[in-house]
């Protein structure tokens, strides 16, 4: 028989979810299964957390204690910038590789910055705002109608100006 587990146990597991959809509970089991938890019920519990990235893929942090799991969206760099384009949701079994051609506001890279500030390995504001800004470019949209690697080094020239912190 398993060792009996301490109710005041704090364990964390990190997952990767679709939005707004329940994940297929065979994917959850092994996970959550040894935890004592339904993996059908988490699962629906993740998908009513990640109602707002409907169609997006994100990183769920399931916090499990005492056999109750509580689920947080740990939003990626790119999943921001995707949602920042306010693109409509799209079913992902019909349409695959799309392209997101739209167009990014700077004030909203900088925020996106300030939240994933956290993650980043950069001193200050500035190698965060580039790193989001390479992260623009992979996903395929402009920022203030330019190519985001332009605007890269317009920044690293001085000649655009980021506010600090």
């Amino acid at each position: 028989m398993a060792p009996k587990i301490d109710p005041n146990e704090i364990k964390i597991i990190y997952l990767r979810a679709t939005g707004g959809e329940v994940g297929s509970s065979a994917a959850l089991a092994p996970k959550i299964g040894p935890l004592g938890l339904s993996p059908k019920k988490v699962g629906e519990d993740i998908a009513k957390a990640t109602q707002d990235w409907k169609g997006l893929r994100v990183t769920c942090q399931l916090t499990i204690q005492n056999r109750q799991a509580a689920v947080t969206v740990v939003p990626s760099a790119s999943s921001l910038v995707i949602k920042a384009l306010k693109e409509p949701p799209r079913d992902r079994k019909k349409t695959k590789n799309i392209k997101h051609s739209g167009n990014i506001k700077l004030d909203e890279i900088v925020e996106i910055a300030r939240k994933m500030s956290h993650k980043s390995l950069a001193k200050n504001l500035q190698g965060t705002v580039l790193e989001i800004l390479g992260t623009a470019f992979s996903v395929g949209c402009t920022v203030d109608g330019r190519n985001p690697k332009e605007l890269g080094d317009d920044i690293k020239a001085g000649e655009v100006e980021i506010p600090s912190a």
